[in-house]
């Protein structure tokens, strides 16, 4: 259940299959209680995990899995972190993905935050 505390950052990952990080700007302090991806196309070759950093330090609970096989765009896949998952205001949370799959396809992803 979404309270009136909850707020949603939304980016990209310009191609979950290159192996890379992105920060994304976080305008107000809270925890990240849920993390939900969407692919935007099929990727092939092997899973990409994509990870999560607050400050250097991994989110727990809050690794993804975009599986290869049978993907396509529209897949969705989610975390519900349960540590390392506070965000200040004006700080950063560092989307990192491994490169492990094939085919160029976006990844976005949204942060539920809870003040």
């Amino acid at each position: 259940m979404r309270t009136l505390n909850d707020y949603f950052l939304t980016a990209e990952i310009e191609d979950v299959s290159t192996a890379s990080s992105t920060f994304v700007a976080v305008p107000d302090g809270g925890k990240i209680i849920k993390i939900i991806t969407a692919l935007q196309g099929a990727i092939s070759g092997g899973n990409a995990a994509v990870s999560f950093e607050i400050a250097t330090v991994a989110v727990t609970g809050g690794g993804i899995t975009v599986a290869h096989s049978g993907s396509a765009a529209g897949d969705v896949d989610t975390a519900t972190p349960t540590a390392a998952n506070r965000v200040e205001e004006d700080g950063t949370i560092e989307m990192i993905t491994d490169g492990g799959s094939t085919g160029t396809a976006k990844l976005l992803v949204t942060f539920v935050i809870r003040r």
